[in-house]
């Protein structure tokens, strides 16, 4: 049997606090909503979810917040990318045994609430990119409730989704994957 073995990245594949992250998120809501306010860091959070409840407790409307969603997602990879480019990262770690892990995972996917360019950048400089080839990653964080990507891909056939707010809440503090059995082995 094939297995599709779906990673996380916060918490599981990247175990640092990223300031990077906070500073493109920051010149991103400012670039789409002409503010950045703060909002609860709730663990397990997906990126679009964390930036909903932020602008909401600052007075933005479900209509303002959406209207603005998809441009704030993309503003926000674009500046993380960039940023990133220029960043010490050197004292960023990867959960024990990823590696490892991901090494011996015959199809691996992301499963992450960031924008894809982000969790694949992330990986880039965790020495994990390899493993997780572009148009691989199940993201919540597209500006809608759908994934911007299927983990189908990687599989050669399983299919995966989740919407923005079915993310555990959940606190990842020792490396683990998510599993789930290849359709197209199961056929």
């Amino acid at each position: 049997m094939n297995w599709l073995v779906l990673f996380d990245v916060d918490g599981t594949l990247l175990l640092t606090h990223d300031e990077v992250y906070v500073e493109a998120n920051r010149l991103a809501l400012n670039e789409v909503y002409g503010t950045a306010p703060d909002g609860p860091d709730v663990p397990g959070d997906t990126a679009t979810a964390h930036t909903r409840r932020a602008l909401a407790a600052a007075g933005f409307s479900t209509e303002q917040i959406d209207a603005g969603l998809t441009a704030w997602c993309k503003a926000f990879a674009a500046h993380y990318v960039r940023l990133l480019a220029g960043a010490d990262t050197s004292h960023w770690e990867a959960g024990p045994g990823a590696h490892e892990a991901v090494a011996a995972t015959a199809h691996p996917a992301l499963l992450t609430g960031n924008p894809p360019a982000v969790a694949h950048a992330r990986m880039q400089r965790l020495g994990l990119a390899t493993y997780f080839p572009r148009g691989t990653a199940a993201s919540a964080a597209s500006g809608s409730s759908a994934p911007s990507s299927s983990p189908s891909r990687a599989s050669g056939g399983a299919t995966g989704r989740r919407s923005a707010r079915s993310e555990s809440a959940t606190p990842r503090s020792t490396y683990r994957a998510r599993t789930r059995p290849d359709a197209a082995a199961s056929r």
